[in-house]
């Protein structure tokens, strides 16, 4: 058995702040501890208490740092990792030009574990312990991920992403290729140490009928897996889907006809959607998450985090990366709050906090084992400077509170307030 403390100011959550008042969501302790045992968080509390009942544990002291759950990156694409930022287009013009050309790169098992390596790299240099990711059609492609998150110990979920249609020839599978090794990876990596697999159609645009029913029946064989996807990102895109699919009711349904809609499906961007899709997500419990660089970047929408919660949908919030612009769950809050606020809406610092850890846990289904600080949870933990830059310094110092003190970091941080990470009690 081996014990570390943390001290330092600590934020966590025991209920959800869209919901439960923020006073009563949130726990704050401005002189806080966390005591870390075997890579689990075993108790929290204020730093005396903890110091006196444990006085033989090694401490860290982490000052006036923030001591938080690490975050939790709900949607994004690792094989876009090294084209992250490329100019600006629409969507489907966005992925020809660039993503598909380095899609294909990752049938080269050598190119894919040097991407995932850096991928896993990037994100724990800006405090994220969780990646939620796609893979690329190639098998090679899910190997490195996994393999690269299981050498650094991270919790991730990733899936092969199956498309049979307007893609690339390279880029393409069958309905029955996407199913057969979508199966054998399933096999190979859900419940592997950290790992959770999710069945990955990209979006049904780039499947056709067979292919998704295909996906849907393996879903119905594996329940506890996940199924990550993309809805109404687009208005183009939609108008898209509806040719494509004549008679389906909206695109939400070209989901549900063939299985692929239920408590365990996430659901990337879902930015326009119809009544009947929110009413048919909140019914299933499903989950949505939020890409707000993303959609802002490639010009998508603006997304209705009130309205979304109102309804009672599960919401995650995610990078997006490479068409969010840039690796930050910060930069990523930040832009949530300036959507936010276009559709006339205050999100916060607690909200936004909740969204980028306790949120986007429960979204995947891992709520109190990541992005969390309460005991029991894994110990991914990530330590805010706030004070990392002397625009954040001089503007945190003249805080009342510490959701004060913190909003300047949301709002203006990057890499350097990510004082320490942790992954499963060990620094990263």
């Amino acid at each position: 058995m081996t014990d570390t403390l943390l001290l330092g100011q600590t934020i966590r959550f025991v209920a959800d702040p869209f919901i439960t008042p923020i006073e009563d969501a949130a726990v704050i302790d401005q002189r806080g501890s966390v005591l870390i045992r075997d890579g689990l968080i075993a108790d929290v509390g204020n730093a005396d208490d903890l110091r006196a009942a444990h006085p033989n544990a090694p401490t860290i002291d982490h000052g006036d740092a923030l001591i938080t759950a690490g975050f939790v990156d709900a949607h994004m694409h690792y094989p876009q990792t090294a084209m992250i930022a490329s100019w600006g287009k629409r969507l489907i013009d966005w992925l020809n030009t660039y993503t598909f050309p380095e899609e294909m790169r990752f049938e080269d098992p050598a190119y894919s574990s040097e991407i995932a390596g850096r991928t896993l790299d990037l994100a724990v240099a800006h405090g994220t312990t969780t990646l939620t990711s796609f893979c690329t059609i190639h098998t090679e492609s899910v190997d490195a991920f996994f393999g690269a998150a299981a050498k650094r110990n991270m919790a991730v979920v990733a899936g092969k992403t199956c498309m049979d249609r307007n893609a690339p020839e390279g880029l393409r599978d069958t309905a029955q290729s996407a199913y057969d090794s979508s199966k054998t990876m399933l096999e190979k990596w859900h419940g592997a140490g950290r790992a959770t697999y999710a069945i990955t159609p990209r979006f049904s645009p780039t499947s056709t009928p067979d292919q998704l029913a295909a996906l849907g029946a393996l879903w119905a064989e594996h329940p506890t897996a996940l199924m990550q996807t993309h809805l109404s990102e687009q208005t183009d895109e939609i108008e898209w889907v509806k040719g494509l699919f004549p008679n389906a009711r909206d695109y939400l349904d070209t989901y549900e006809a063939f299985g692929l809609l239920g408590e365990r499906g996430l659901y990337g961007h879902a930015i326009h959607l119809e009544p009947r899709e929110l009413e048919k997500l909140a019914e299933v419990n499903a989950a949505v998450v939020h890409c707000p660089t993303s959609n802002t970047f490639i010009g998508s929408g603006l997304f209705d985090m009130a309205g979304i919660k109102a309804r009672g949908i599960r919401t995650g919030l995610a990078t997006d990366t490479g068409g969010g612009s840039s690796f930050s769950m910060l930069r990523t809050m930040a832009a949530a709050y300036e959507i936010a606020q276009l559709r006339g809406t205050a999100l916060h610092p607690a909200q936004l906090m909740w969204l980028a850890t306790e949120g986007s846990a429960q979204a995947l289904h891992l709520g109190g084992q990541i992005g969390s600080l309460n005991v029991g949870a894994t110990a991914d933990i990530t330590v805010l400077n706030l004070a990392s830059t002397p625009a954040i310094a001089q503007r945190s110092t003249r805080a009342g509170t510490l959701w004060e003190a913190l909003f300047p970091t949301i709002m203006m941080g990057d890499d350097r307030a990510v004082a320490q990470v942790y992954i499963a009690g060990n620094a990263a």
